[in-house]
């Protein structure tokens, strides 16, 4: 096989392009100036990502008129190279970010404990120590690189036993079932919201899927075991998963629920004791903001039971959702005459590939029992939620979703910063004009 080209490579780290920066500028030092930014130091709330964003973007203006080069380090600091002449806007601007994160506690103990906010260089005279510091950061995150491979390399590993892995039997269930009984689960817990999605790819969220996350279960309580080798044994494992999941929803302490949730059950769960003890430690109110996933194999293996237990849950509050299903199946099965409130479509290229066929069947299945009732899952890319939304679904889950949401707080935490920092700008002309006064 053909080498790649070195320019396929990974892209060098913002730590290995300080230190070539660094040693490039030996011949140019005079009159140049170096600022450490110390973020890394703030408390973990003050360093998530659209805080270092909203920092790092003040220091656009200054790379933009080619006074100075930023370095956005992996611990959140900043190292910022600039002219010499530039050295009071770049003051100014460290003071706006230092006031950005006026309320984080450790602002107060840089004053009192000597530990500064920024530390200075001169490169011309302090030019070994910034040469030594960015060899410093460089050999860190060459460590850091080091052991994640390490880690990439082990979890490729487990993963790979896994799939080659003991079979899921009887005798091995029994040990698995015996760990869960020991473990604390609630560190599974995982959430994933459904969200009405505009024109705009502006996310609306409706609920969250609570889930047990089967993978992390596997890695770290059952190594080397493939439980999904015997289809009915895993059935059964998921029942197990079932009751746990709705014992720690009956413990609020436990699992977080507010807001509209929804989560997965087998139907011989809900008629079983667990769930009627759930349903008894569940508001009236709490019923009306939960939906009960069924999947579709499960509702046909015992048909009359779904009903008798889809009837029941439906009676106490609850919504019904018919999960897991695809084109093909979708147009044999009839959620309205199951009696199903909501249904869930997988999402797959093959939608696409389908042509106009599959697209005005999808389009006439929606437009029947409203696009409010049809969600669309495993949405990992702009298609999926382009195509559903062409064909009257405006309801979508997946890693795409995921991303839309995050960016979606990222943008209303930068306005809200935005605003912080005009309220102290103009708090600072007042101040001004009062001591002109």
């Amino acid at each position: 096989m053909a080498k790649a080209p070195e320019s396929q490579k990974t892209l060098p780290s913002q730590e290995n392009l300080l230190l070539d920066y660094v040693r490039r500028l030996e011949k140019h030092r005079d009159g140049r100036g170096v600022v450490h930014v110390h973020l890394s130091r703030l408390r973990p709330f003050n360093r998530r990502e659209q805080h270092v964003r909203a920092a790092t973007s003040s220091f656009d203006p200054l790379v933009s008129s080619m006074d100075g080069q930023l370095f956005a380090l992996r611990n959140a600091d900043l190292i910022f190279a600039f002219k010499s002449e530039a050295r009071p806007h770049v003051e100014t601007v460290v003071q706006k970010v230092r006031f950005l994160f006026s309320d984080d506690p450790l602002i107060v103990e840089f004053d009192t404990h000597g530990r500064t906010f920024a530390d200075w260089f001169d490169a011309e005279n302090e030019y070994e120590e910034v040469l030594r510091l960015a060899q410093e950061l460089a050999d860190e995150e060459e460590e850091r690189q080091t052991k994640v491979r390490s880690h990439m390399d082990a979890r490729s590993s487990l993963k790979a036993k896994q799939q080659q892995g003991e079979p899921l039997t009887p005798d091995v269930l029994a040990r698995v079932e015996d760990a869960l009984g020991r473990a604390d689960l609630s560190n599974y817990v995982r959430r994933q919201f459904v969200c009405r999605v505009d024109s705009k790819l502006i996310p609306e969220q409706e609920f969250s899927e609570l889930f047990i996350s089967i993978n992390d279960l596997r890695e770290t309580l059952m190594p080397g075991v493939n439980l999904t080798s015997n289809r009915w044994l895993f059935h059964h494992l998921t029942e197990t998963l079932d009751k746990r999941m709705l014992s720690m929803l009956s413990k609020t302490d436990a699992v977080s629920i507010s807001g509209e949730i929804s989560i997965n059950a087998n139907v011989k769960t809900l008629l079983s004791d667990e769930f009627q003890i759930f349903d008894d430690n569940v508001s009236a109110s709490r019923r009306g903001a939960m939906v009960i996933e069924l999947q579709k194999e499960d509702i046909f293996a015992d048909l009359s039971s779904f009903l008798i237990a889809r009837e029941f849950v439906q009676e106490r509050g609850y919504r019904v959702l018919l999960d897991g299903l695809t084109i093909q199946t979708m147009t044999m099965i009839d959620r309205e005459k199951l009696g199903c409130d909501l249904a869930k479509l997988i999402w797959t290229p093959a939608l696409v590939d389908g042509g106009d066929e599959i697209k005005e069947t999808l389009t006439e299945i929606a437009g029947r029992g409203g696009g409010g009732r049809m969600i669309m899952c495993r949405c990992d890319t702009r298609e999926s939620v382009e195509f559903g939304r062409s064909c009257g679904i405006d309801r979508f889950q997946g890693r795409f979703v995921e991303s839309l949401i995050a960016e979606d707080g990222r943008r209303r935490d930068l306005l809200k910063l935005k605003h912080r920092i005009q309220r102290g700008d103009a708090r600072d002309e007042e101040e001004e004009e009062e001591m002109i006064d």
